[in-house]
C-alpha cells in the first residue's frame, strides 16, 4: 500500500451555471479500499461518472500510475483500467454470464467467435472470486448478488487497476453482504484500488482504509479510516453535527384503522394477521427475500394472487387494483422510488400531482392553478430542494427525490401510508428529514406502516415491529421489548442469547465479518 495507484488534483465540473465539482483532490493507493463520503447532491456521482470517462473533465487532471489521461469515452476509462459496478445493474438477462462479461470484446479465433476459450477464460475468473455458478448459466437465472459477481468478474478479466463499487450492498440480504466483503478482500489483495460509495457508516468502518468527504462539490476532509468517528465524518459530510438523528415519537396509538387476517400468497407469504392503528407506526423487519414488500403490495391490489381478508375504518376491504386502495384511503411509496415511485422525466410538479389528476380536472383539462397549489403547498410541508416546480425530478438529490414521491401520496391526503424502504440509498441528512416527516404524520393521526431493512429505522421509529422469515410473520415486538439481537435472530432463524437487556441497541458487527 505505498504506491499511488490514482490520483485526481484541481478537478472541476460545471452544468450551466451549476459548478458540480469544485476543485476536487484524491489519492487511491493499490491493495487500498477508499470510502468517498458525502451527502446527496456532494458530487460522487459527477465524480464517478468522470473517472468512467462518462462526461469529461472541465479542469484538473487524473493519473494512474503516474499517467496523465483525458478520457474521451467509457471505453478509453476501461481501457485505462477503470471500471464501475453500479447498484443497479445493467446486463443482457438473455444471454450467458460468460458473453456478459466479454461483451463487446469476444474472444476470436479467425474471423469466429472463439466460444470455448471465452468460458473457459469466464470460469476461471468466476472461480477466482469464489463465484458457485458456471460461466454458461443464463443471467436472467441469477440473483441480485450473483450479478454483481458478474460485474466485478467482467473488471477482473479486463485487469482492471481501479474498481468502483458505488452502493453494491443496498439490495443484498446479511449472508450476500458478508460473501461481498470476502470479494473485496480479494480485490484488495491482488493490488487492486477499491473506492467504496455507500451511505452505511457500518459498511464504512468494516471495509475502508482511507476516506475522503465531498461537500458540495468540494473535498472538505481525507485520511485514515481508523482515526476518524462516525460523528466526525457526518460533521464533514452536513457542515454541522446531527446528533439526534431519530426524532422522538411521542403519538399515541388510536384506534384500529386496518386489519389484516390471513394473508396470503401462493409463493410469497402465508397468513399474515396484523392490526394498525391510528397515529401508529408498525415496523416491518425481515431480510431480503422475507415477503415484506410483496405483502405491502397485495395491499395495493398490485399481487393479484394474494387473498386475505381486509378492513379499513371498519369497513371490508378487497383491493383488486391500486384505484380501489387508494379510494380506501391507503398510500403507498415504494422501494425503487425511480422506477417504481416517479418519473425522473417528469417535473416535480407532475410528479407530485401524477397520483391525483382526477382531483386537478375540469372536464377533459387540467386545472394548472389547482395543480400548482398543490405542489407549492407539498414543496414547502417537505422542504423540497428544488430550483422551481418545473424543475425535472432526475435533477434532484436521492433524499429530495424521495421526498417528492411521498408528496405525491399525501396530496391524496390518505389515512394509511406504507413506507417500503423509505431511506435507501439516501445520506444521513436526508434520512433526518424523513424520519421527522414520519414521526409529523403519525402526530397529525396518519397511521404508517414502515418496511425496513434498516434495524435501527424499525427500533427506533416503530411502536411496535413485525418480523417475517421466508414469508412467514415469526415474532412482534413492542418498542419497549425490542433488541437487536433477538430481532435478528428471529429474522435469520437463529437462536438469540438469553436475557438480553431491552435498551440493547445494534452494535457494529460487519468489520469482523469483513475481517473473517
Amino acid at each position: 500500500m505505498s504506491d499511488i495507484l490514482l490520483s485526481l488534483r484541481g478537478i472541476h465540473k460545471r452544468f450551466g451555471a451549476t459548478h458540480a465539482l469544485r476543485g476536487v483532490d484524491l489519492d487511491l493507493q493499490a491493495g487500498e479500499v477508499l470510502a468517498l463520503v458525502g451527502e446527496n447532491g456532494a458530487g460522487k456521482s459527477t465524480l464517478v461518472k468522470l473517472l468512467t470517462g462518462v462526461i469529461p473533465v472541465d479542469e484538473g487532471s487524473i493519473s494512474l500510475r503516474g499517467v496523465a489521461h483525458k478520457f474521451a469515452n467509457a471505453q478509453a476509462s476501461q481501457a485505462a483500467g477503470i471500471l464501475a459496478v453500479h447498484q443497479e445493474t445493467v446486463m443482457f438477462e438473455e444471454l450467458s454470464v460468460a458473453e456478459n462479461i466479454y461483451v463487446g470484446r469476444h474472444l476470436m479465433r479467425g474471423p469466429f467467435i472463439d466460444w470455448k476459450s471465452m468460458n473457459t477464460q469466464a470460469q476461471q475468473v468466476l472461480e477466482q472470486i469464489g463465484a458457485r455458478f458456471q460461466a454458461s448459466t443464463m443471467v436472467k437465472d441469477l440473483s441480485l448478488a450473483e450479478r454483481h459477481l458478474v460485474e466485478i468478474a467482467r473488471a477482473l478479466s479486463q485487469k482492471a487497476q481501479v474498481v468502483i463499487l458505488d452502493e453494491p450492498t443496498a439490495a443484498l440480504s446479511q449472508q450476500e453482504i458478508r460473501d461481498f466483503y470476502g470479494i473485496v478482500r480479494k480485490l484488495r489483495s491482488q493490488g487492486v484500488g477499491v473506492i467504496f460509495i455507500t451511505h452505511k457508516f457500518d459498511e464504512i468502518f468494516a471495509v475502508a482504509d482511507q476516506y475522503v468527504v465531498l461537500r458540495d462539490g468540494t473535498t472538505v476532509g481525507s485520511g485514515r479510516i481508523a482515526e476518524v468517528t462516525e460523528q466526525d465524518l457526518v460533521k464533514l459530510m452536513a457542515g454541522r453535527a446531527i446528533d439526534q438523528i431519530y426524532p422522538a415519537i411521542t403519538s399515541v396509538p388510536g384506534e384500529v384503522v386496518l386489519t389484516v387476517q390471513d394473508l396470503s400468497h401462493p409463493a410469497e407469504f402465508d397468513k399474515l394477521n396484523f392490526t394498525l392503528r391510528k397515529g401508529e407506526i408498525l415496523g416491518f423487519y425481515g431480510l431480503v427475500g422475507s415477503g415484506r414488500s410483496e405483502s405491502m403490495m397485495a395491499l395495493m391490489g398490485l399481487n393479484p394472487a394474494a387473498h386475505g381478508t381486509f378492513t379499513v375504518g371498519g369497513k371490508p376491504f378487497s383491493p383488486k387494483d391500486p384505484a380501489d386502495a387508494i379510494n380506501a384511503g391507503i398510500a403507498y411509496v415504494p422501494e425503487e422510488r425511480q422506477r417504481q415511485g416517479g418519473i425522473l422525466s417528469f417535473s416535480v410538479q407532475h410528479n407530485i400531482s401524477l397520483a391525483g389528476l382526477s382531483r386537478f380536472a375540469r372536464g377533459p383539462w387540467l386545472s394548472q392553478v389547482r395543480e400548482s397549489a398543490l405542489c407549492q403547498r407539498m414543496i414547502e410541508r417537505l422542504r423540497i430542494k428544488t430550483h422551481s416546480p418545473d424543475t425535472l425530478l432526475s435533477g434532484l438529490s436521492g433524499g429530495n427525490q424521495q421526498k417528492v414521491v411521498i408528496a405525491k401520496w399525501l396530496g391524496l391526503e390518505p389515512r394509511i401510508v406504507i413506507l417500503d424502504e423509505p431511506t435507501k440509498g439516501i445520506d444521513v441528512g436526508a434520512k433526518q428529514a424523513v424520519y421527522q416527516l414520519i414521526a409529523e404524520m403519525v402526530e397529525q393521526g396518519l397511521a404508517v406502516i414502515l418496511v425496513s431493512s434498516e434495524l435501527p429505522e424499525v427500533m427506533n421509529l416503530a411502536h411496535r415491529t413485525i418480523v417475517m422469515r421466508r414469508g412467514v410473520q415469526v415474532a412482534e415486538f413492542a418498542r419497549a421489548d425490542a433488541h437487536a439481537e433477538a430481532i435478528v435472530a428471529a429474522a435469520s432463524g437463529a437462536t438469540a442469547a438469553s436475557s438480553p437487556p431491552p435498551a440493547a441497541r445494534p452494535t457494529p458487527v460487519l468489520r469482523e465479518a469483513f475481517a473473517a
